[in-house]
């Protein structure tokens, strides 16, 4: 499978309301409560611009537009999903600071130089060519903006075999890699690291609530789990798996923050 078809099978993936019933509002562990922490942590201010990159359903594009009253562009690789966060933002009202598109991250359908800041929430684990992606994020940053990342980190050589394969890429597991890779594709691209912070436990939190809520579907709506392409069957051993790598340090969940040179 090549880089796009991946792209194309994980924005599909994401765009089913299987998912949403699985994950919640929030595709991504800390919920609503880490994005805010990150935006505190970005020193977001009212009237700047940021792109949120891999926006989903618009959640944290809302979020970012409504409580620190800045304008967000947000894209993701979903037409669906653009569809549902345009029609989100008009419903509550801020369809003139939310703004989204469907785009690639590899290839960012933006102006160099537009942005304050640039947010990119549990999605960069996810695309085939990181460095490229990044080289983006920096391109569209103004100088001295600022790059905010929460992701599944993994040391690649050590994860169980349950948590490799599309299956797992698709779970932001298989294509993870360590912090410090993260840290050096980005000064590969001119993004000072400024601050890194360990969020393992909220990763064990969305384990517990997937277990929960496939379990509760289980016996509520298992057509729509089975027409998802669910593998109830081996949807335990995956999840005692993704647990016992937290455990071992083998997978977790970090905050980065960054910025562009002045």
């Amino acid at each position: 499978m090549n880089s796009d078809e991946v792209k194309a099978c994980c924005a599909d993936a994401y765009s089913r309301d299987v998912v949403a019933m699985l994950l919640g509002d929030s595709y991504h562990p800390g919920g609503t409560a880490l994005t805010r922490h990150l935006a505190d942590t970005l020193g977001l201010t009212p009237g700047a611009r940021v792109l949120d990159v891999a926006s989903g359903r618009g959640t944290t594009a809302l979020l970012l537009a409504d409580i620190y009253q800045v304008r967000v562009d947000g894209v993701d690789y979903s037409p669906a999903n653009t569809a549902l966060a345009q029609g989100a933002a008009q419903a509550a009202g801020l369809a003139d600071r939310a703004v989204f598109v469907t785009g690639d991250a590899e290839r960012l359908p933006h102006r160099d130089g537009t942005f304050d800041a640039v947010v990119c929430e549990c999605a960069l684990c996810t695309f085939p060519d990181k460095a490229q992606a990044a080289a983006e994020f920096a391109r569209v940053l103004k100088p001295g903006g600022r790059l905010g990342i929460t992701d599944v980190t993994a040391d690649p050589g050590h994860l169980p075999p349950e948590l490799t394969g599309l299956a797992a890429r698709i779970a932001c597991i298989a294509d993870a890699r360590p912090l410090d890779e993260y840290t050096a594709i980005l000064a590969a691209v001119g993004l000072r690291t400024l601050a890194t912070e360990r969020h393992d436990q909220a990763l064990v939190r969305m384990i517990d609530q997937i277990e929960a809520r496939l379990n509760l579907l289980r016996i509520t709506a298992p057509a729509r789990l089975a027409a998802a392409g669910v593998d109830l069957a081996a949807a335990p051993a995956v999840l005692d798996a993704a647990r016992a790598a937290v455990a071992d340090g083998v997978l977790g969940y970090a905050l980065l923050t960054a910025a562009k040179s002045p």
